[in-house]
C-alpha cells in the first residue's frame, strides 16, 4: 500500500540522494525523459548514483550515456534538472509534505524542523570530499 501511495506523488526533490530506482523512474517521467525509465532501472540508477554523477570523469559520463543509450541532448536535460534540484535544495525552496501519520495540528512545527534537517543534510553532502 505504501508503494502505491508513492506512485501517486512524485518523489520529494530535496530527498533525491535517497531516491530508490522507482523514485528515479517517476522523476524521469516528470522531466519528460520517461523513455529511459526501464534502462535506468536495469542499470540500478538510484538517487545516490545521481548524486555521484557530479564527480564523474569524462570517460565515466560517456560510459553511462552508452550504457543507458541516451541521446546527448537528453543527458544535458538530465544534468540541468539535477542542478535545478540541487539549487532548490540549497536555497530551501523545496516543499515539505506533512507525513500521513502526523496530526494536522503539528503541521507547521513538522515542516520547519523537516526543512532545517533536510537543508543541513544537503549542505553536509556538498561539503564532503
Amino acid at each position: 500500500m505504501m508503494r502505491e501511495m508513492s506512485k501517486e506523488h512524485p518523489p520529494e526533490p530535496l530527498d533525491f540522494f535517497i531516491w530508490t530506482v522507482e523514485d528515479v523512474g517517476l522523476w524521469l517521467e516528470e522531466i519528460n525523459l520517461g523513455s529511459y525509465r526501464q534502462t535506468f532501472k536495469e542499470n540500478g540508477v538510484n538517487g545516490e548514483y545521481l548524486e555521484g554523477m557530479s564527480m564523474f570523469t569524462t570517460e565515466q559520463i560517456l560510459r553511462f550515456i552508452r550504457r543507458c543509450h541516451m541521446k546527448w541532448g537528453d543527458f544535458i536535460t538530465l544534468c540541468k534538472e539535477l542542478r535545478r534540484i540541487k539549487v532548490a535544495c540549497l536555497k530551501g525552496e523545496q516543499k515539505v509534505r506533512r507525513p500521513w501519520w502526523a496530526p494536522s495540528c503539528l503541521s507547521v512545527v513538522f515542516v520547519k524542523v523537516a526543512k532545517r534537517n533536510r537543508q543541513s543534510r544537503v549542505v553536509s553532502l556538498k561539503l564532503e570530499p
